[in-house]
């Protein structure tokens, strides 16, 4: 396996896409509610969906694409973002909305481009790209206003890094076996993950609203895998 890749336009247009589309979501992070900015970026499974039809010819199952939009109900439940729930004291500013939308289709063309990816590349070579081209081009942002962190924040942050690698890794190997649609319906269980470690580390219970939306992502991501299964 030589990490050089042999499509390095595409390995070099994955890296640019998916660190866009980070960046975008940083953006909205810090220019709307926290569940707002969550709610736009998990629509991406969806563009995901739509994209491959488009670009890799692949089939869209009603059944997936409903599976799909049952898992993003869950996650408006769990997160009740304040423009459909109410509760906000001011409106959206709608430009970063619009970051934060062009976040979710920079990320499902970032997937898709793994897909097509994955016919001649190893998944390690995919994911060394867009950590090379993602640093490289953070480093002009960070390098004026560089803040040196602690021996603990260097182990955290190396920790944070490891085990981001290694979910990439994962994503990309299930990007390679199953259909993109299919396979970024199942990233809906982020946010149940996510829910479970606050309830473990910090004490963060989930209420009722909560529950409900996880118990949504739960039954649409079993039923994404299980005609995963029937399929073969």
């Amino acid at each position: 396996m030589s990490i050089r890749g042999n499509r390095r336009g595409l390995l070099l247009l994955r890296g640019v896409l998916g660190y866009v589309a980070l960046s975008s979501f940083f953006y909205a992070l810090t220019h709307l509610p926290l569940a707002d900015a969550t709610v736009i970026q998990y629509t991406n499974p969806v563009f995901t969906a739509l994209l491959a039809v488009v670009l890799l010819g692949e089939s869209l199952r009603r059944r997936d694409l409903g599976l799909a939009l049952l898992s993003l109900a869950g996650v408006v439940l769990m997160t009740r973002p304040g423009f459909l729930f109410g509760g906000l004291d001011e409106r959206l500013d709608p430009f970063a909305v619009a970051i934060a939308l062009a976040g979710a289709l920079f990320s499902a063309a970032a997937y898709v481009t793994v897909r097509r990816l994955g016919r001649t590349e190893d998944p390690v070579v995919i994911v060394f790209w867009f950590a090379m081209i993602a640093t490289l081009a953070s480093i002009p942002f960070t390098a004026a206003d560089a803040v040196m962190p602690s021996p603990l924040e260097w182990l955290l942050l190396l920790a944070i890094g490891g085990v981001t690698q290694v979910g990439q890794v994962l994503m990309t190997r299930g990007l390679r076996a199953e259909r993109a649609g299919r396979a970024m319906a199942v990233a809906y269980m982020q946010i149940v993950f996510a829910a479970v470690w606050g309830a473990l580390f910090f004490a963060e219970l989930p209420d009722a609203w909560g529950l409900a939306g996880a118990l949504l992502i739960v039954l649409g991501t079993a039923g994404i895998a299980r005609t995963a299964g029937t399929a073969r």
